[in-house]
């Protein structure tokens, strides 16, 4: 006995074009799903270095988060001394006080200010530090900004790092410590 199958199918599997009509096309996939997915995994990836950037920033100093946000400069020498003695500025303590710039400038190959800045650890644990830098003209107008960072800087030791900034500056620029972020190891 033979069985009859209805027009046009012919068992199992797919069905075969017919003489004269259309051949029939395999539906495409979407990549809906993955583009989603993609997304989604980046979001995510964005919010963990955005949580990492923000602890890191408020978090954790060895001095009791007490860092000052007194800008520190690098200051011309002056041109005549007075006569009468000035008080003696005392050196900020905590984080600020582990930070001096020892060299400024702007890079007439690139127009970039950098700021150079000696870092020595007066604490008593090995540290972490990052230090942010500003740069002003001579009217005080802020021009650019820049980073420095050290890790595990030993008690005692004295570390160099550069602060370099990616805004292109013209002539002459003032450097200065804006914040000290210190923490333990």
């Amino acid at each position: 006995m033979s069985q009859q199958y209805p027009q046009g199918q012919q068992g199992w599997g797919p069905q075969q074009p017919q003489w004269g009509g259309p051949p029939q096309q395999q539906p495409k996939k979407s990549g809906a799903g993955k583009a989603i997915g993609l997304g989604c995994l980046g979001v995510l990836g964005l919010l963990v270095v955005v949580g990492v950037i923000g602890a890191v920033a408020s978090g954790g100093d060895d001095d009791g988060g007490r860092a000052s946000s007194k800008p520190s400069a690098v200051s011309e020498p002056a041109a005549a001394a007075p006569k009468e003695e000035a008080p003696v500025a005392e050196a900020p303590k905590g984080a600020e006080g582990d930070v001096k710039i020892t060299g400024c400038e702007v890079s007439d190959a690139t127009g970039w200010p950098k700021a150079e800045v000696l870092i020595t650890n007066r604490s008593s644990k090995t540290s972490n530090y990052i230090i942010s830098v500003e740069f002003v003209d001579g009217s005080g107008k802020r021009l650019a900004d820049a980073l420095a960072a050290s890790n595990n800087v030993a008690a005692g030791q004295e570390v160099e790092e550069d602060a370099q900034s990616l805004d292109k500056v013209e002539g002459k620029v003032e450097c200065r410590v804006t914040k000290v972020t210190r923490y333990a190891s």
